[in-house]
């Protein structure tokens, strides 16, 4: 059946990329062209993407007579824009020559040798210099060192709260709680001071994929007395089972939601969690607190899928706190988007010279504005064009010293898929804490190999 689906959704995009001009004849994309792939959001209101890159086509067409540049945006939720650029990249004549990526996926990619190495381009680039060096070691290979993307952004996480909505609630602001106590005291105060008030955002289950994993999870998973060993424990190269920070994360996800402190089960377990809490809950004033990413604010400029002029008074910024409260006191997680170009590309050289263009320094000025994320270029973090564009780029950038990355190894699309399952199962009450967390080790075990796992604390 998974080869059936597999083998219908090749042909789906084979005839996507054909209606589009980009071609599965094995001649579009020659000399003169390249075919540029991107993740466009289920929300259509969304464009800023679309634009920005609309807006380089023109600038690199107009500087490179004679040469085309084909935008292909794929809408889809984020876990099957991942199936499907990878379906793309498995065949020359599907293959973009410039793909839109998670840092996440690309040592997966580079396994199954669907990316090239770019260090015989970026080793001739007087910029590459400026780009942080965690940023490239997030597009690089632990196994043969090279390079396989130029970082596009980063990101940090931590606590959006409605400060006029906490106030009702008798909440002193501005808020900065020390403990997951604090958070899930205050959501239980707005719960019963707010009929109609949505207490709390805790992304969770399969079909928010990393959304669930990152925002969700990790947020919490890092934040524990155990977070040193819960995930991955780089020296002894094991991916933890049966660890209580695991296991004290996931009780977090079913007190929410076991509580009804958080989003309708049917919301937060839907495709759209994302886009109901960033252009409908939080600008309707319905939703108290949400753990989010740095972004958000992006929904709500002028440019945005839902402007919100009054959002810079009414909404402010804390940092997740540790489980306890204990050192470091407050937790980020941190990831971020880059582009790639395929191993059957099959025009390299011309991808690579827009890749530049879209990455050099004004560029990346406009676009972190345009998107309102983290900086990978360090000449880019220091310009007060950036880092005054948007209230909130200082708070969320000063996060940075607190973040966590997740681990960037081939296996992990399949981990976090794992932990998305579990959360869902005690989001709905199917399983206790104990029996995910136990359906959890028997997954990874699966995934991993049972001779790359270790006891967790």
């Amino acid at each position: 059946m998974r080869k059936k689906l597999l083998a219908a959704l090749a042909i789906t995009i084979a005839t996507t990329l054909s209606a589009a001009g980009c071609g599965g004849s094995g001649t579009a994309g020659g000399g003169n062209t390249i075919k540029v792939v991107y993740w466009q959001h289920l929300d259509q209101n969304d464009k800023k993407q679309q634009k920005f890159l609309g807006s380089m086509k023109q600038s690199f067409e107009k500087a490179h007579p004679g040469k085309k540049v084909e935008i292909v945006p794929v809408t889809a939720s984020e876990n099957d824009y991942y199936t499907k650029i990878q379906l793309m990249m498995r065949s020359p004549s599907t293959a973009p020559d410039l793909v839109y990526e998670d840092t996440a996926l690309i040592n997966s990619d580079i396994t199954s040798g669907y990316l090239k190495p770019i260090d015989e381009y970026v080793a001739k680039w007087s910029e590459w210099g400026k780009f942080a060096k965690a940023a490239k070691a997030a597009v690089s290979s632990p196994t043969d060192g090279k390079t396989y993307a130029v970082p596009d952004d980063t990101d940090t996480r931590g606590i959006w709260y409605n400060q006029e909505l906490l106030k009702k609630a008798g909440i002193k602001t501005p808020w900065q709680p020390k403990t997951w106590q604090d958070i899930l005291d205050v959501a239980r105060t707005v719960k019963k001071k707010l009929p109609g008030v949505t207490p709390m955002n805790l992304y969770t289950g399969q079909a928010g994929g990393e959304q669930s994993t990152m925002q969700g999870f990790e947020m919490l998973l890092y934040g524990t007395d155990a977070a040193g060993d819960s995930l991955y424990d780089a020296e002894s190269k094991k991916w933890i089972t049966g660890s209580q920070g695991f296991k004290d994360a996931l009780k977090f996800v079913h007190t929410v939601y076991g509580e009804d402190l958080g989003l309708s089960r049917s919301t937060a377990l839907g495709a759209n969690a994302g886009t109901e809490v960033g252009t409908k809950l939080l600008p309707e004033n319905k939703l108290a607190i949400n753990i989010d990413g740095s972004w958000m604010a992006n929904n709500w400029l002028k440019t945005g899928p839902r402007p919100w002029p009054e959002w810079t008074k009414t909404m402010a910024s804390a940092a997740m706190p540790t489980q306890h409260g204990q050192a470091p006191g407050k937790v980020s997680m941190s990831g971020g988007w880059a582009w790639s170009i395929p191993s059957k590309a099959k025009n390299p050289d011309l991808a690579w010279k827009f890749m530049k263009s879209i990455k050099n320094k004004a560029h990346s000025t406009q676009w972190n504005i345009i998107e309102s994320t983290t900086a990978v270029r360090t000449d880019v973090a220091v310009d007060p064009k950036y880092l005054n564009a948007t209230p909130t780029n200082k708070f969320f950038t000063g996060l940075v010293k607190y973040t966590h990355f997740r681990p960037a190894l081939p296996k992990y699309p399949q981990v976090s898929n794992a932990i998305t399952k579990a959360m869902e199962s005690v989001t709905t009450g199917q399983s206790s804490v104990d029996e995910a967390a136990k359906t959890y080790d028997q997954e990874l075990a699966t995934a991993v190999g049972s001779d790359s796992t270790a006891k967790g604390n």
